[in-house]
């Protein structure tokens, strides 16, 4: 009788071991988990969160709309269209553009100065390959550039932004 209480007791023990050993493993993979999630992934999210905002601002895109935004005066150029450089076949594109300026003064100068503008855009967009509009990248560039330019002989107001309204490029 004795030997059957200690065949009981060892099995006891030995289910209260391996509960015990259970409870241990699960505890150390929610421990791994955890700081796996703190130390590996949560730095790369917060990386993510800061990267987006300098992509905005490195690829050159329009500012973020909010109810706040106020919208300057715009300036529609009707459609027109540009050969653009190309090695093998003719390529052009075909846009409309509206131009946002920061005041209302500055609109008669603008369509004063739309042939001065005009000649800017054809002369930037013919320079370019179909390669470098095609992609968002290459649009914005191409936006900066003109924003630029006719910037430098506005005199009573600014542009603020460069919508394009239509562009196809074939």
């Amino acid at each position: 009788m004795a030997e059957r209480k200690t065949e009981q007791t060892s099995g006891q023990k030995k289910g209260g071991k391996q509960k015990l050993i259970t409870i241990v493993v699960v505890v150390l993979l929610l421990l791994g988990g955890g700081g796996g999630y703190y130390f590996l992934y949560k730095p790369y999210q917060e990386k993510m969160q800061h990267k987006q905002p300098e992509e905005s601002k490195a690829a050159g895109l329009i500012k973020p709309i909010t109810p706040e935004t106020k919208i300057g005066p715009i300036v529609e150029i009707k459609e027109f269209v540009v050969n653009i450089i190309s090695t093998d076949v003719q390529h052009y594109v075909k846009a409309s553009l509206s131009l946002e300026l920061d005041r209302d003064s500055a609109v008669d100068e603008v369509n004063k100065r739309m042939p001065q503008i005009r000649d800017t855009i054809l002369l930037i967009i013919s320079n370019k390959t179909p390669e470098e509009v095609l992609d968002v990248q290459g649009k914005n560039q191409v936006k900066a550039e003109l924003k630029s330019s006719i910037n430098s002989f506005l005199k009573t107001g600014k542009i603020e932004n460069i919508y394009l309204t239509d562009f196809v490029v074939q």
